[in-house]
């Protein structure tokens, strides 16, 4: 039988107010009101981080304020930046490919309420994995849904609500975000 944790991580409606997830959740706001409080370059600041966020990359970037729900749910490839007040729900599992840039105020949303507004009233939820490729541009302001996955090389433009999959090389914008452009990437090593 599933934790209400592994059920969480597992695409499963999950109690959240079990003990496991609460003390997560409390876990993760205690490092985050810490770290808010560095600069961002201070050796206490990494150490917070890496605590937070375990594997982290010493490449990998997140500028403060930065908030999230769990952090070890964030995987976090080599030279990521990640802006200042981003908000990152990872009750499922978020991962951001190499090299992506991620723009100040960026959402990224796990958790998905019940639809039914009886099964709402209850402390449950589901979450779904978001997954960004690599090397991708996510403009300031930008909103990922649950369940999204984006992939490499794409640009979201700054605002733009990111309701559904999106294609490799393809600039996406608007609410809810549509493909706009398909990109014409050069590799740099051909």
């Amino acid at each position: 039988m599933k934790t209400e944790f592994e059920k969480m991580r597992s695409c499963e409606l999950a109690n959240t107010s079990d003990s496991s997830i609460a003390e997560s959740i409390n876990r993760a706001h205690e490092i985050t009101s810490r770290m808010n409080r560095c600069s961002g370059v201070e050796p206490e600041y990494r150490s917070l981080l890496r605590t937070l966020i375990p594997g982290i990359p010493d490449t990998a970037t997140i500028v403060p304020p930065f908030y999230c729900d769990h952090g070890h749910g964030l995987h976090l490839g080599e030279n990521v930046f990640v802006n200042n007040c981003c908000t990152f729900l990872d009750g499922a599992d978020i991962t951001i490919g190499d090299y992506t840039l991620i723009g100040p105020n960026v959402q990224i949303y796990t958790p998905q309420h019940p639809r039914n507004y009886l099964e709402r009233r209850a402390p449950q939820e589901y979450a779904y994995p978001v997954k960004i490729g690599r090397d991708c541009w996510i403009g300031g302001g930008a909103i990922i849904c649950p369940g999204v996955t984006i992939g490499d090389r794409c640009i979201v433009a700054a605002g733009s609500v990111v309701t559904h999959d999106v294609p490799d090389d393809s600039l996406v914008a608007g609410n809810p975000a549509k493909v706009k452009k398909k990109l014409q990437c050069q590799k740099l090593f051909e």
